[in-house]
């Protein structure tokens, strides 16, 4: 018999947004994992971390905060190795996963190394597309809306194309990209849509129109939400936020 791999949503930041499975798997785990910079804490730790038993087996997969994919890669193959050691000696595994395990989730990349040799079991979270919506009061999208999902560091001529071909835009991993983003919303006709938030449902999170963001940079859990609905659902002043 070998344990069982489990990839467990977390949510995007609040405590209070694990579901209820969530929270007994954590609470009842003998091993968990989960992603690590390499300065600072885990951010799927800390927002888990009044579950954890004292006695725990802790594996971090400690991660490069750097563009290229090569030293990830070596990562997640050392991780996974260790990950199926405690597995084949029939210990269940909880992957403590930010937001959902499979959307932009560095579970995925454990799963596709183990699943075929282990059980796997993947427990949704709450994304922070959802929670960035609720940070701005403000629909994801409605009705018969495409909604698409683009990565900031794409080229401006493929933004630019999707933008245009959607109703409803989320523009993730926006940091450094910030300043050439606002430029291309704006040459758009498109800046007084835009909605900013920056780590939401955490501490010191920030929603507010992109027109009224000061600043060249923005965090790594940041994200830039656009809506062309009606008119009802413009962005109102930073202050009602």
């Amino acid at each position: 018999m070998t344990g069982t791999l489990y990839g467990v949503g977390l949510g995007p930041g609040d405590p209070e947004l694990m579901t209820v499975k969530a929270h007994r798997l954590i609470s009842t785990a003998r091993v968990v994992a989960y992603p690590a910079p390499d300065t600072g804490e885990s951010l799927a730790r800390s927002i888990a971390a009044h579950l954890l038993a004292p006695d725990l087996r802790e594996i971090p997969m400690v991660m490069p905060m750097r563009v290229e994919r090569a030293p990830a890669q070596a990562i997640y193959d050392a991780a996974s190795e260790t990950i199926a050691e405690a597995l084949s000696a029939g210990e269940d595994v909880v992957v403590l996963c930010e937001g959902d395990p499979f959307f932009y989730g560095s579970f995925m990349y454990v799963f596709e190394r183990l699943s075929e040799r282990f059980p796997c079991e993947i427990v949704p979270g709450v994304t922070s597309l959802t929670a960035c919506a609720a940070a701005l009061k403000r629909p994801l999208t409605a009705r018969n809306d495409v909604l698409t999902v683009l990565p900031g560091p794409l080229p401006d001529d493929e933004l630019r194309a999707r933008i245009e071909a959607a109703q409803s835009i989320a523009l993730m991993k926006v940091g450094r990209h910030l300043p050439r983003l606002k430029a291309l919303l704006s040459d758009m006709g498109m800046l007084d849509r835009a909605g900013y938030v920056e780590r939401a449902s955490q501490p010191h999170a920030r929603a507010l129109p992109l027109a009224d963001l000061d600043g060249d940079s923005a965090p790594y859990f940041s994200m830039i939400l656009i809506y062309k609905g009606d008119e009802a659902w413009m962005l109102p002043p930073s202050s009602s936020f």
